[in-house]
C-alpha cells in the first residue's frame, strides 16, 4: 500500500511539472531513450563470443558501414542495444580510437525523434557538432556525432530511423 502510494506521489508531482514547465513539453520527446551504448573492438568475432557469454544470447545482426570503415554487431539488452564495432581499415574512426584508447566505450547513441531539430537546438545550447548533416550508420539509422569536447568527453551520437 505505501509503495502504491509513494509511486502516486511521485509521478503526480512528475506529471505536474511537466504541464507547468513549458519548456519541458515542448521538448519531452526530442531524446527519447538510450538507443546503443558503442564499444570498440579489435576483433569482433572474438568479442561476439565474449558478450555471447557475458548476455546469454547471440548477436542479432552484423553490417558493414563502409562510409565509416567498420564492422559492428549488435546484441538487444532490454530496450537498449550494445553495438560492437572493429575496424576494416587503418584510417578509420575506430582504428583511430583503438589505437590512442585501446578496447572500451567508444559512444554513447540516443534515438531521437528528429534529428535535424535535435541538431539545430543543440547548437543553439553551445554544443559542438561534428557532422550537421546525418549521414547513414548502422541498423537503418541517421547519425549525427556530438564533438567530445563539448560533453565532458564522451562522444555522443544522435540516431534516428531512417524512413
Amino acid at each position: 500500500m505505501l509503495s502504491g502510494i509513494f509511486y502516486l506521489f511521485l509521478f503526480s508531482d512528475k506529471r505536474a511539472f511537466q504541464r507547468s514547465n513549458p519548456y519541458f513539453c515542448q521538448n519531452a520527446r526530442i531524446m527519447r531513450k538510450i538507443e546503443h551504448l558503442g564499444i570498440a573492438v579489435k576483433d569482433l568475432k572474438a568479442s561476439n563470443q565474449l558478450f555471447k557469454k557475458l548476455l546469454g544470447k547471440e548477436h542479432y545482426k552484423e553490417e558493414e558501414v563502409g562510409g565509416e570503415g567498420v564492422m559492428t554487431s549488435f546484441f538487444q539488452v532490454g530496450e537498449t542495444k550494445i553495438e560492437l564495432l572493429e575496424a576494416t581499415r587503418p584510417d578509420s574512426p575506430i582504428a583511430k580510437y583503438l589505437e590512442k584508447k585501446s578496447e572500451g566505450i567508444h559512444h554513447i547513441a540516443f534515438d531521437v525523434e528528429d534529428i535535424h531539430a535535435e541538431v539545430e537546438r543543440l547548437k543553439a545550447e553551445g554544443f559542438e557538432i561534428l557532422n550537421e548533416t546525418p549521414k547513414s550508420g548502422a541498423d537503418n539509422k541517421l547519425v549525427v556525432f556530438l564533438h567530445p569536447k563539448s560533453t565532458n568527453g564522451v562522444l555522443v551520437e544522435l540516431c534516428q530511423e531512417r524512413k
